[in-house]
């Protein structure tokens, strides 16, 4: 079983405070729906290569093949096909008086933006937070810094934040002052609402808290829950649980936040019809911040030995064909298992007109912990609970 691996600074204990305490005027209870966005560029290795980037600080290391696939996608010299865009499905959040669509990362504790403080070369057609409206944090700081030491960077002011009709009058919002390419090549979205626990959060001297943590007490229930959907826009809840949104029943497993993640142990899996789940997947992190869904190597291999793929070094991942066979994955979960349909594994053409796919399970070789990104949580209705005191996941299949 793997364990994560983080720096002394993000582990230990640390005085989580704004310079005042946020207040709150809205609901006990509230909904917030994904819009439409723009397209996103579906390119697997890009993808691959930003997963490695966002857990650098968890002692991510890219294989090599990656690195070369990554940046032979970044030069730009294959066309794109109509196929390998999809919708971008964002959320839309004020803070103080800018209309922002932010993505809402359960890997990340962050709350960031693009601002006035962005050189322009840096946000062109990003909507900007303006931080005027804000009292900053003076000596605060924050940073994301990737392991090739790109990233994004700048001050920390506090300011009114309007989720969902709940507005936090007081909540730290990071106002990007430097963003590498990585982040701002992403036209559709402002800047990310981080979902992680608090324990991570980058800004320095004090860390602070997530708009959930900030919310928490005034919630009707401590939790909240995605139902994120393939090829459509999803919504997150805060504060209860929309029965009619999943069938069946709910399956909690515990979940370890030592490390700042939505961290829980996966049980057995099987490809295709067969349900009778074998082996184990092990320490795995539920993370709407990723694209994909990262596995032992071993796993990756038997479900591409199934499904008629291999492993691709000019890719730097597995492939498979696009035709539409796919087998579906099963995994165990809390003792039930839950079905990715092989048709969300199909990622995504990997050349204009292929029908050959990138696939969306790859090995989490150099990562150390499986990630069960979107490719996964786009087929179950996923509830972040710590309403019972100690925290759990549960999962149910999507209605």
């Amino acid at each position: 079983m793997h364990s994560f691996t983080i720096s002394a600074a993000l582990v230990a204990t640390a005085t989580l405070a704004l310079a005042a305490p946020a207040n709150l005027v809205g609901r006990s209870t509230f909904e917030v729906k994904q819009v439409a966005a723009g397209k996103v560029h579906r390119n697997g290795p890009k993808q691959m290569m930003r997963t490695y980037q966002k857990f650098a600080r968890q002692g991510a290391v890219a294989p090599s093949e990656v690195v070369i696939a990554a940046a032979a996608a970044q030069s730009g010299t294959v066309a794109a096909d109509p196929q390998q865009y999809d919708q971008a499905y964002l959320s839309p959040v004020t803070i103080g008086n800018s209309q922002l669509m932010l993505d809402f990362d359960t890997g990340s504790a962050d709350l960031w933006a693009f601002s006035n403080e962005t050189p322009a070369s840096e946000s062109v057609g990003h909507a900007k937070y303006d931080s005027s409206t804000g009292t900053e944090l003076q000596g605060y700081s924050w940073s994301i810094t990737y392991g090739d030491q790109s990233g994004a960077a700048g001050n920390v002011y506090a300011d009114k934040v309007v989720v969902g009709g709940v507005t936090a009058t007081k909540q730290a919002v990071e106002a990007a002052t430097s963003i590498s390419t990585s982040f701002s090549d992403n036209t559709d979205s402002d800047g990310l609402l981080g979902l992680a626990f608090s324990s991570i959060n980058t800004v320095t001297p004090k860390q602070q808290t997530t708009f959930f943590d900030t919310v928490k007490p005034t919630l009707a229930k401590a939790l909240f829950t995605c139902d994120l959907k393939q090829g459509n826009a999803g919504s997150y809840t805060f504060g209860y649980i929309d029965t009619s949104k999943y069938t069946g029943s709910v399956t909690y497993v515990p979940v370890d936040d030592s490390q700042g993640f939505w961290s829980f142990t996966a049980g057995g899996y099987s490809v295709g019809s067969d349900n009778a789940t074998s082996g184990s997947v092990g320490v795995s992190i539920a993370d709407t911040g990723t694209s994909l869904l990262y596995l032992p190597a071993a796993v990756a291999k038997a479900y591409y030995a199934k499904a008629g793929g291999k492993f691709d070094n000019q890719q730097g991942g597995y492939t498979l064909p696009c035709n539409g066979n796919a087998p579906d994955f099963n995994v165990a979960i809390g003792g039930k298992t839950f079905v990715v349909p092989g048709s969300y594994i199909a990622y995504a053409p990997i050349t204009s007109g292929s029908q050959t796919c990138f696939g969306g399970i790859q090995a989490n070789t150099g990562i150390g912990f499986n990630i069960f990104g979107d490719v996964f949580l786009k087929a179950v209705y996923a509830i972040f609970d710590v309403s019972q005191g100690a925290p759990r996941l549960g999962f149910a299949a999507q209605a």
